[in-house]
């Protein structure tokens, strides 16, 4: 136990051990009775500084010398940054160097010490707590809020399997349907043999008679119906139904079913935020530029032009009036000019993901594909004319078409040649199109259908499972003829582009039909056909000059 204290916590003398506290060498850091203040005193080695200890400061224990083991280290060498005692300020090792004393040093240092455990005490500390509670809340919401997202994908999922349940079961019902009026062709016209085949038994029995009884009267009463039995009843024909399932394309059932947004881990710094690997990538904005510029101008040599399409970043697919599709580099240089096999005026042109050409003809109701520069029918309408068409991220065909009479117009989704979906209406029944020849289409990068509706004056816009998002009727503005839209394309920002033909400029949206800007600073006049390359430059198919321009405007 240690002797300076009792059991009545009285503090002993450093020195004696025995008599009570009374006075407290700051310097030494040593508690002293009265008896022994003297003695301590004697030491002249070193600076003392005795006070009452009631009246002592919390000064520091003035750490020994590692060079010289009596000494205590008093001064601060300033060069050195280190505490020393009075026999190293002799040394050569702190020749010339400035001193000073180690409690002014304390003094200075002690302030940064305070204003660090201060800061510590009232903001870096009670912040981290703050952020682990914080934590602890956002890790009990985190099993809250997965249950929950999990729970939506169950229950959309059920939704599914009630609306494939009940396409199944309205098909198992018109099969039934079918089935019990097949049978009932066949019941009747078995009941009709079976009349006339006992009405022939009957005639046969009764001639028997006749033959058997030599009886005049009923020899010359009998009338023949053999001409009648002879013309035998018409055959019940059935064209027996059958089942063609489309086929199941997993990557476009994903996008229809729901997609979940990106889970992005980030970090935040003062305000700035940091993303961290986890974090999906997206592709860098593009702002747009002050002023669009001209790059490119590509004369056709078409009388009318009336679509363009890019095939790659160096190469353009062209159609107009004069039933020939035509391919130029962008220098300008005709590579391929391909003759039609109906010879007839096309209405639109695309590039699929293969690379190969499709094309619409109207006349002949179909769409084709120009494959090793062969042309093969790709789909075939009967009682619709197709206009525009392009080819989705998923390959599926998207083509508006017209009906015979002009007075309906839809989108219709192709795998192949096989129909797949059908844009007319919208939810409460009305047309989504008018009933106008041009419409012009384009797939965006958010999968929403964007058609230039030049007869209503509009781009519609729905999304992919075909209910309308936006219509956009052009941006106010003076001296302008009404909104004309002709050709559309979208860009790698999701952009809309629509060729405002009667006022001679490209309007830019936003993928939510917000209005961006014009472009009406390139020499444009009666701009038709567009589409944008992998790098987002536009080309613009102008109608009655032959020319395509190729402008940069991001």
């Amino acid at each position: 136990m240690d002797l300076r204290y009792s059991a009545q916590d009285i503090l002993l003398c450093d020195l004696c051990h025995t008599a009570g506290l009374q006075s407290h060498c700051e310097l030494c850091q040593i508690n002293l009775c009265k008896a022994c203040v003297g003695e301590h005193l004697s030491d002249s080695s070193k600076r003392h500084n005795v006070v009452p200890y009631k009246h002592r400061k919390s000064t520091p224990h003035y750490p020994k010398c590692p060079n010289h083991t009596q000494k205590h280290c008093e001064l601060y060498s300033e060069k050195c940054d280190i505490p020393v005692c009075s026999t190293c300020i002799t040394s050569d090792k702190h020749h010339g160097h400035k001193f000073t004393d180690a409690l002014q040093k304390l003094g200075s240092k002690t302030k940064g010490l305070e204003n660090d455990l201060q800061e510590l005490e009232k903001r870096i500390y009670p912040a981290y707590e703050e952020i682990s509670l914080d934590l602890n809340s956002e890790k009990l919401n985190l099993e809250k809020h997965y249950e929950n997202l999990t729970s939506a994908v169950t229950k959309h999922g059920e939704d599914w399997h009630r609306e494939i349940n009940i396409i199944v079961n309205k098909q198992k019902s018109e099969i039934d349907e079918m089935k019990t009026k097949h049978l009932a062709a066949l019941n009747k016209q078995e009941n009709k043999i079976k009349q006339i085949t006992s009405e022939v038994k009957q005639s046969i029995e009764d001639l028997k008679k006749i033959l058997d009884s030599n009886n005049v009267s009923l020899t010359s009463a009998y009338k023949s119906r053999n001409a009648e039995f002879r013309s035998l009843p018409p055959k019940v024909n059935v064209s027996l139904p059958s089942f063609s399932p489309h086929q199941i394309n997993t990557e476009q059932l994903h996008q229809m079913f729901g997609s979940l947004s990106a889970l992005s881990i980030t970090t935040e710094e003062h305000g700035y935020t940091t993303e961290t690997p986890e974090s999906i990538s997206c592709p860098p904005v593009k702002p747009l530029l002050d002023e669009p510029e001209l790059n490119t101008t590509i004369n056709t040599g078409y009388g009318l032009l009336y679509s363009v399409t890019s095939l790659s970043d160096e190469e353009i697919w062209t159609c107009g009036n004069d039933k020939t599709l035509k391919l130029y580099n962008i220098k300008g240089k005709l590579l391929k000019s391909i003759k039609t096999k109906s010879g007839n005026e096309l209405s639109d042109v695309a590039v699929t993901k293969n690379g190969n050409l499709l094309y619409t003809d109207p006349d002949t109701r179909t769409v084709n594909m120009v494959k090793n520069e062969q042309i093969q029918e790709v789909i075939r309408l009967q009682g619709w004319r197709p206009k525009g068409v392009c080819s989705t991220s998923s390959g599926d065909l998207l083509v508006t078409m017209n009906s015979d009479d002009y007075k309906q117009t839809k989108v219709v989704r192709y795998s192949g040649s096989t129909e797949k979906q059908t844009i007319q209406f919208d939810s409460e029944g009305k047309p989504l199109y008018s009933s106008n020849y041009l419409k012009y289409i384009s797939e965006n990068r958010n999968l929403d259908i964007c058609v230039a509706d030049n007869g209503a004056s509009a781009v519609v816009v729905v999304n992919q499972a075909g209910k309308l998002r936006f219509r956009y009727t052009g941006h106010p503005s003076t001296n302008k003829v009404s909104f004309d839209p002709v050709g559309i394309t979208t860009d790698s920002q999701s952009q809309i582009l629509t060729a405002d033909f009667n006022n001679h400029r490209i309007n830019i949206l936003d993928q939510d039909g917000q209005f961006l800007r014009y472009i009406d600073n390139c020499d444009l006049w009666r701009p038709y056909g567009l589409c944008v390359d992998t790098r987002d430059n536009l080309f613009v198919a102008q109608w009655d000059s032959g020319k395509v321009k190729k402008i940069k405007y991001m």
